[in-house]
């Protein structure tokens, strides 16, 4: 069990993690479609992104959950 101060960061880890495992799929398949090389290509392409969108969400985060504050209203 992780102490609550790295929430933001496995957050961070986890939507990246199946965000860039399904738009790569999504991705791979509609350009190459379903044959034998597949799943290598999409594994690779799912890595690198990964990689992209890891740090992306630990940045993006703050301020988009800023700007969600911004946009709504507490609980009475």
């Amino acid at each position: 069990m992780f102490p609550a101060r790295f929430a933001p960061v496995l957050f961070g880890f986890f939507v990246s993690c199946l965000m860039s495992f399904i738009i790569t799929f999504v991705a791979t398949l509609k350009a190459v479609g379903l044959g034998e090389d597949f799943l290598g290509i999409w594994m690779g392409a799912w890595v690198f992104s990964w990689m992209i969108a890891f740090p992306t969400i630990l940045f993006v985060a703050p301020l988009a959950r800023k700007l969600v504050a911004r946009l709504t209203r507490p609980p009475a």
